[in-house]
C-alpha cells in the first residue's frame, strides 16, 4: 500500500447532537437508513431510487414530470436523465423565491463586498426583476433558445442576474474567467460562437484597477462572432477612456431600461444551459455542456447534504464566476433561497486577515477556499486569525487540489476552532459537482475526502481496469455509472468527449486523478495521474512530494515538477518557499532531499531544491505547475492569462 503518513488519525469527531440535526441525518431517518455507510451504499447502487427521490425531497420544481429517472439503454456514455421532464434552473433559483406568496422575496440573495470595502445587498425580489431585464435585453438583441452568451465579468452581484437571465430565455451561458488574457478569452468566444458578451469596465485587485475592455475587444477581433457587448460600470471609467466600439453598450442603457417582467421558458431536462470550459492547462480547452436538470439537481444535493444549508446561512466560496465553483455555489444555494457572500478582491489585501474579517463582518456560516490559498495565509502567521471572531462558521470547505496534513490542521484548528468539519470535495468541471465528498456527520482524518458523493458510483482501478479500492491500493479514480450532471458531450463534438473520458477503460469514466481508500474506508487523492513523475519506472504524484516538503518545519509552500533526466528518464525538481526563521543553505537543501526520501523512498528525492520567494498561482490560489516546469526548462509559457502573478516566472528562471 502507498504511504498515507500523517493522515491516519481521526482529528474531527462530530458533536452527536449537531450531527443528529443535520440535513443528511434527517434524510436517513425519513428513509429508515441506519448510518452514512448504508446511505452511501444504497445511493450509489440504487441510482434510480436516489436520483428519483431527490427532486421532490429537495423541493425542486419541474414544469413537467419525468417519464423515467434515466434512460441508459444505449450505453453509460449517453445516459439521459429525467427524460420527458421540463424545468428551468432560473425558475428554481429565482422565480419561485421572489413570488408574493413565497415569503422569501425580501430574503437576501447576495451580500457583496468589494475590495475597497463597498458592501451591497440584493434581495430575491431585486434579483428576479434584474434577471428578467437581462432576459428582455437578450431577446431584444435576437438571442433565443440554444444561443450562446458570454460572461467575461468582474465579481459583482450582476453576474447572478446575467446567469439566470440567460437561463430564463433558454440560452446557454458561457462563463469566462475575468483574469484571462486575449488568447484564452478569444479561444472560448470563438469555440462557443457567442454573439452577445457581458463584461465590465474593470475590477479592483490588490488596490489596483484592472480593466477588461481592452482585453475583451482584442479577443473579439481575433474570435469574431460577437455583435453586442454589454458593459457594467464597476469603476466609473468613462467610455472615451476605454477601447469603446460600436458594438459596446452600457448596462444602464441596455439592461436597466428593460421591463422587469419576463415569462421563464420551459426547457427539456436535457437542454443545455451552460458551457463551462476546462482550464486549458494542456491542449485546447474543452467546452463542457451542462443541462438544466443536471446543473440544478447536483449542486442542490451537495449544498443540502454536504454543506448542510439551512435558513439564515451565509455561504461564501472564494471563486470567480468563470470557474465551476462560481455557478455551482450560486445555483446550489439559491435553489433553497439561501444567501451568498461574494467577495471581489485578493485574499491578503490590504492585510492578510481580509478573509477572516469578511467572515466576522458578515457572519459567514460556510466558507470554502483552495488549499494553496490557505498555505499562503498560514505563512503570514497565526496572529492574523487570532484577533477575529469566527464563531459563525459551521462548516469549512475546500477543493481544487490535494492538501498537506499541516495546512489542513492549521485550517481546522485556527480558522475552524478545532471543531468545524472541513468538507474537502473533489469532482470537476465535467461533472459540475463532486465524485468525493465527506458528510458533516462523519469523523475526519487530515486531508480526507470522506467517501463517494451520494449517488456517485465511483471506484479505484489499476492499469488494467481492475478495482483495487478494497485492497487499499492507489489507482485511477473512475465512475462506473453516469450521474445527472455528468456531461454527455463536449461542444466540439462527441468524438473528443468519448476519447477524453471513456476510452481508457471500457464503459468506465476515467477522471484522471489518483485516489486511494485506506483500511478504515476513508478516501484520499494523490493529484492528477497525468501529472505523475515517473522516476525509473516508479511513479509519484507531485502533490505527494510537496506534502513531504511542507511537512518540514523550514518549508511553508512547495511546487514539484518532473523534468527530463538522462539516467532515470524523469526527475523531480522542487521549488520551496521557506519560513521566516529558515535560511537557505546547501545543508538545508540536502536535508530537504533526505526528508522526501524518508517519506517516499530515495528514488523520489528531488534532483534539485530551489529556494524562491513566490510561486505562480491562479486568482483563486491554485498552484500552476505547468508554469513552474516551463520556467525550469526555459520553455515559453504560451498562456499566462490564468496566472495572477506572471512576473514570478522570471524570478523562477533566475533562481535556477
Amino acid at each position: 500500500m502507498d504511504s498515507l503518513d500523517g493522515v491516519g488519525t481521526v482529528v474531527h469527531e462530530p458533536d452527536p447532537a449537531l450531527a443528529s440535526s443535520t440535513n443528511v441525518a434527517q434524510f436517513m431517518t425519513a428513509h429508515d437508513i441506519d448510518d452514512v455507510d448504508a446511505l452511501r451504499e444504497r445511493s450509489t447502487t440504487d441510482l434510480d431510487w436516489f436520483w428519483g427521490e431527490l427532486p421532490e425531497y429537495l423541493g425542486l420544481e419541474f414544469f413537467e414530470d419525468y417519464d423515467a429517472v434515466r434512460d441508459d439503454a444505449d450505453d453509460p456514455q449517453s445516459t439521459a436523465w429525467y427524460p420527458g421532464a421540463e424545468l428551468n434552473v432560473a425558475h428554481n433559483t429565482v422565480d419561485r423565491h421572489a413570488s408574493v406568496d413565497a415569503g422569501t422575496r425580501n430574503h437576501v440573495a447576495c451580500i457583496w463586498e468589494g475590495e475597497d470595502g463597498t458592501v451591497r445587498q440584493q434581495t430575491y425580489h431585486d434579483l428576479h426583476q434584474q434577471a428578467n431585464r437581462v432576459a428582455n435585453a437578450l431577446a431584444e438583441r435576437g438571442i433565443g433558445e440554444g444561443d450562446t452568451v458570454g460572461l467575461y465579468m468582474p465579481m459583482v452581484p450582476e453576474v447572478q442576474s446575467i446567469l439566470y437571465g440567460i437561463f430564463k430565455i433558454g440560452a446557454i451561458a458561457v462563463p469566462i474567467f475575468s483574469g484571462f488574457g486575449v488568447e484564452a478569452t478569444a479561444t472560448r468566444i470563438a469555440d462557443a460562437e457567442c454573439s452577445v458578451v457581458f463584461t465590465g469596465d474593470g475590477f479592483l485587485r490588490r488596490g489596483d484597477r484592472v480593466t477588461l475592455m481592452d482585453t475583451l475587444n482584442d479577443a473579439i477581433e481575433r474570435a469574431g462572432h460577437v455583435d453586442h457587448t454589454i458593459v457594467y460600470d464597476r469603476l466609473g471609467i468613462p467610455a472615451d477612456s476605454l477601447s469603446w466600439t460600436p458594438r459596446d453598450e452600457w448596462w444602464d442603457d441596455a439592461v436597466a431600461t428593460q421591463s422587469p417582467t419576463f415569462e421563464t421558458h420551459s426547457m427539456a431536462a436535457s437542454d443545455p444551459c451552460m458551457l463551462l470550459y476546462s482550464s486549458g492547462t494542456t491542449g485546447t480547452p474543452k467546452g463542457i455542456v451542462h443541462t438544466h436538470a443536471g446543473a440544478l439537481v447536483q449542486p442542490a444535493k451537495e449544498i443540502h447534504f454536504g454543506f448542510d444549508q439551512r435558513p439564515g446561512d451565509r455561504f461564501c466560496w472564494v471563486s470567480d464566476i468563470g470557474w465551476m465553483m462560481g455557478p455551482w455555489s450560486l445555483i446550489g444555494n439559491h435553489a433553497f433561497a439561501g444567501t451568498i457572500v461574494m467577495y471581489e478582491g485578493a485574499p491578503d489585501h490590504p492585510a492578510p486577515d481580509r478573509f477572516w474579517q469578511l467572515i466576522e463582518d458578515h457572519g459567514i456560516t460556510q466558507f470554502g477556499v483552495s488549499p494553496t490559498a490557505i498555505r499562503a495565509l498560514r505563512d503570514h502567521g497565526d496572529e492574523h486569525v487570532a484577533g477575529h471572531d469566527l464563531s459563525s462558521l459551521r462548516i469549512l470547505g475546500s477543493t481544487g487540489e490535494p492538501w498537506d496534513p499541516e495546512s489542513w490542521r492549521w485550517f481546522y484548528d485556527h480558522v475552524g476552532g478545532g471543531d468545524t468539519p472541513i468538507i474537502n470535495i473533489s469532482g470537476g468541471t465535467e461533472v459540475f459537482g463532486c465524485f468525493l465528498m465527506p458528510l458533516p456527520t462523519e469523523s475526519l482524518k487530515p486531508c480526507t475526502l470522506g467517501g463517494p458523493g451520494l449517488g456517485m458510483d465511483i471506484d479505484i482501478v489499476d492499469d488494467d481496469g481492475t478495482s483495487v479500492r478494497d485492497a487499499n491500493e492507489r489507482g485511477y479514480l473512475v465512475a462506473r455509472s453516469s450521474s445527472p450532471s455528468m456531461t454527455r458531450r463536449l461542444w466540439s463534438g462527441e468524438d473528443r468527449y468519448l476519447e477524453a473520458y471513456w476510452s481508457r477503460f471500457e464503459d468506465v469514466w476515467n477522471h484522471g486523478d489518483w485516489a486511494q481508500m485506506d483500511a478504515d474506508g476513508d478516501w484520499f487523492l494523490h493529484g492528477r495521474a497525468d501529472d505523475a513523475i515517473n522516476v525509473a519506472g516508479r511513479k509519484v504524484g507531485p502533490a505527494e512530494v510537496e506534502g513531504a516538503l511542507i511537512d518540514h518545519d523550514a518549508v511553508t509552500q512547495a511546487a514539484v515538477v518532473g523534468v527530463p533526466d538522462d539516467t532515470t528518464g524523469e526527475a523531480a525538481i522542487a521549488y520551496v518557499i521557506l519560513a521566516d526563521a529558515a535560511t537557505p543553505s546547501a545543508e538545508l537543501r540536502a536535508e530537504l532531499r533526505d526528508h522526501v526520501g524518508d517519506a517516499h523512498g530515495k528514488p523520489f528525492r528531488p534532483r534539485e531544491v530551489v529556494f524562491v520567494d513566490d510561486l505562480p498561482k491562479t486568482q483563486s490560489g491554485k498552484l500552476v505547475r505547468r508554469a513552474v516546469a516551463s520556467a525550469y526548462t526555459g520553455a515559453d509559457v504560451t498562456d499566462r492569462s490564468s496566472i495572477e502573478n506572471p512576473a514570478v516566472l522570471d524570478a523562477l528562471r533566475d533562481a535556477t
